[in-house]
């Protein structure tokens, strides 16, 4: 109930993982939450300084937490250890960083230019001889940023084609850290 209540105060959540025991159920669970409530997230592994490394140690750590938490790959980890202070104070800098990022506001000139860049590099999907079209995207909110897509036929609007445009997204504004929303809509259809 506190972390519940901790996750909703908050702009940005850092979820710190014990990197002697790697990401459990309930760092999972945590993490979901504040996926689900929108919030930046920084993916803090503690204790770096006790585990035995190599020249892949980070690289297969980063592989283990981003499998474990697959919808997370947009957060950034960092490797510190609270009790001798390594790397503790670059935390501010990320912090204010996802803090921005979770609070951008795109222009919709941009977003239809990325938008239609998107679409001329992989076309919208068919089904049974239907074609997706999208008219135009706007953003509906910050925190997280939250765009609308208008389309002529929602039901064509598929997943995959969705996590396309969201990692177009990604690619041209940055968007570290901070889930994105979409809402896709028919165009003339009245908002909810």
């Amino acid at each position: 109930m506190r972390t519940l209540l901790a996750i909703e105060r908050a702009d940005v959540c850092l979820m710190m993982i014990d990197a002697t025991e790697g990401v459990t159920d309930q760092d999972a669970k945590i993490a979901g939450e504040a996926h689900e409530a929108g919030k930046g997230i920084i993916l803090v592994i503690n204790k770096w300084d006790a585990v035995e490394k190599d020249t892949y140690t980070i690289e297969q750590f980063k592989k283990d937490v981003y499998n474990k938490l697959s919808y997370l790959t947009y957060a950034p980890i960092m490797f510190i250890s609270a009790k001798t202070g390594q790397r503790v104070n670059k935390l501010y800098e990320t912090i204010n960083n996802v803090a921005s990022q979770n609070a951008l506001r795109v222009t919709t000139g941009m977003l239809n230019q990325v938008l239609n860049e998107a679409i001329a590099i992989v076309q919208p999907p068919t089904d049974k001889g239907k074609r997706l079209k999208i008219y135009y995207m706007t953003q509906a909110t910050t925190k997280p940023p939250t765009f609308v897509v208008f389309v002529n036929n929602k039901e064509l609007f598929h997943f995959s084609y969705e996590r396309y445009l969201v990692n177009q997204l990604r690619k041209e504004f940055g968007l570290v850290g901070t889930p994105i929303r979409m809402i896709v809509r028919e165009k003339g259809e009245n908002a909810e």
